[in-house]
């Protein structure tokens, strides 16, 4: 995990700590002073762009040291949220899991073991970790090397039970099927990279000679190859799975080298290709098949992985949107609550945490917010805002956020190009959301008086160029905001806000982009 500088650390942890003083007071009437009304005014003249004409709009901003409501329109209105959903999934499992919990990966044993051999099968059980890499497998299998087994007369079994056999949300769109940002759930799973693309490998291609060479991270033959590439002078590359299958083809032409981040069919019977390959390396031969199946109760353990802890998760989750991590997560607190690690179990729990927390107009359907049924107004999206403040776990959920315009990967995340030279830069701590023809941002920025504020701004049914740039500019007059004076020339502000021109997140255009 990479991480940021020491002064960094100390100008976050001071923020942190000055947004998490507590809960807002309730609402007082609107302040009438020029400041309020300048900025009423201001965000009205960016809402009025003509990209908004026939789209849906929400906005809300909050004061959270008075609790007072500074601005809104539609803010009551069910609107399609994107990744804002990972709001109230990351929020409800650092409440309901908590920021120490860990994700453990286990093999066991069924049998008796005698000299080098053991009579009985080999288990591999997981819980969910998004966190396992090849090389996780890899040191699971010299465990069970180091333990003295060389040979293994029964079968390996591969335990994905802690979750249900559903792997993917319900409403989610068929051609997303292949897409490593849709990648199936599974209780057993692996990820190519440090970014924690759970269920998912790195297909690369380069030009070699007259030829394509191409090649996987990790290195793995659980999926088929169809190279039909040729070497070229420039690179139109399409490396795509065939939906349903384990087949990848690979056409047009290669100059230069590019990878694109593929999903695998069924992340289960790939995690067991690369265990068993691994217990290969180290000399361990299982003369079974590899079945699927749960463990028996008195399987004896033989080697153990413990994932990051929540808190440390966090940071990736939420940084670069991962929506993998927040399907996890939920089934996860399903599994807590009701021993069911099930959509519907955990979705329970965040949307009964949103409830008790004074959240009235939610829709929940999956984790991530890839589904275009999950709902929300933006007035829920300020409410959970301003009653997580109070939570111990606040402080590490704020950072967790990206960050206007910081350039490191991990601190500015989805935001870390939006919002340079503007008073936003390193201010807003705020969620993304991108979904065609929706886009969202949701979270915290402090003011020119140093006053903290909560805003969500939600933009729905946009037909033309993305309208990012507009949320850029209501944060960055939020972060010019003053209620004793007006802004000054809000003209320039509304062009200085920039760097959000693309349609999507980083986190759906991997890899280059990001």
């Amino acid at each position: 995990m990479r991480r940021t500088s020491a002064s960094l650390v100390a100008g976050a942890l001071v923020a942190a700590l000055a947004w998490a003083s507590g809960p807002s007071t309730p609402a007082v009437a609107l302040d009438p002073s020029v400041g309020v009304a300048d900025l009423t005014q201001d965000i009205n003249q960016i809402l009025s762009d003509s990209r908004l004409t026939i789209a849906r709009a929400g906005v809300v901003v909050k004061s959270a040291q008075t609790g007072e409501e500074l601005y809104a329109t539609d803010a009551g209105k069910l609107l399609t949220p994107a990744s804002n959903t990972k709001l109230f999934t990351s929020a409800a499992a650092a409440e309901t899991l908590g920021l120490d919990y860990r994700f453990p990966t286990t093999v066991l044993s069924t049998g008796r073991k005698a000299g080098s051999l053991l009579t009985g099968d080999l288990v591999l059980r997981g819980t969910g970790d998004p966190t396992m890499l090849a090389e996780d497998y890899d040191a699971l299998a010299s465990e069970v090397a180091e333990a003295g087994i060389k040979v293994v007369t029964g079968k390996l079994v591969a335990d994905d039970t802690w979750f249900d056999s559903q792997r993917l949300g319900n409403d989610w769109s068929w051609d997303d099927e292949t897409a490593y940002y849709a990648a199936p759930i599974s209780a057993l799973t692996a990820s190519p990279d440090r970014d924690y693309d759970a269920g998912s490998v790195i297909v690369s291609v380069a030009a070699d000679g007259d030829r394509v060479k191409v090649s996987t991270t990790p290195e793995t033959d659980y999926l088929k190859i169809v190279n039909k590439a040729t070497a070229g002078a420039e690179t139109d590359v399409l490396i795509e799975r065939q939906h349903g299958t384990r087949t990848v083809v690979i056409t047009g032409t290669v100059a230069d080298p590019y990878q694109e981040w593929v999903a695998v069919d069924d992340p289960t019977a790939y995690v067991s290709s690369l265990f068993r390959k691994s217990l290969a390396k180290h000399g361990v031969k299982v003369l079974g098949p590899t079945t699927a199946g749960a463990a028996p109760s008195g399987a004896k353990e033989l080697a153990k992985h413990e994932s990051m802890t929540l808190g440390e998760l966090l940071v990736p989750f939420m940084k670069l949107s991962n929506n993998i991590h927040a399907e996890i997560l939920t089934k996860a607190m399903g599994r807590q609550v009701s021993n069911q690690g099930t959509w519907s179990a955990g979705l329970k729990v965040s949307t009964d945490f949103a409830k008790t927390n004074g959240v009235q107009v939610i829709n929940m359907r999956d984790g991530s917010g890839l589904s275009r049924r999950d709902g929300f107004s933006p007035g829920s999206i300020v409410q959970l805002l301003s009653a997580v403040r109070a939570k111990p776990w606040f402080s590490t959920w704020y950072e967790s956020l990206p960050i206007a315009g910081n350039a490191d990967r991990f601190t500015g995340g989805t935001l870390r190009s939006r919002m340079r030279g503007t008073p936003a830069e390193n201010n807003v701590h705020a969620k993304t959301g991108s979904l065609t023809g929706v886009t969202s941002l949701s979270g915290y920025v402090t003011s020119a008086d140093g006053e903290p504020l909560i805003f969500s701004i939600m933009l729905n049914q946009y037909l033309s160029a993305s309208p990012k740039d507009i949320e850029d500019k209501i944060a960055v007059r939020l972060a010019q905001f003053s209620r004793s004076a007006a802004a000054g020339d809000t003209a320039g502000l509304r062009s200085a806000a920039g760097g959000a021109t693309g349609d999507l997140e980083c986190s759906w255009l991997k890899p280059a982009q990001c």
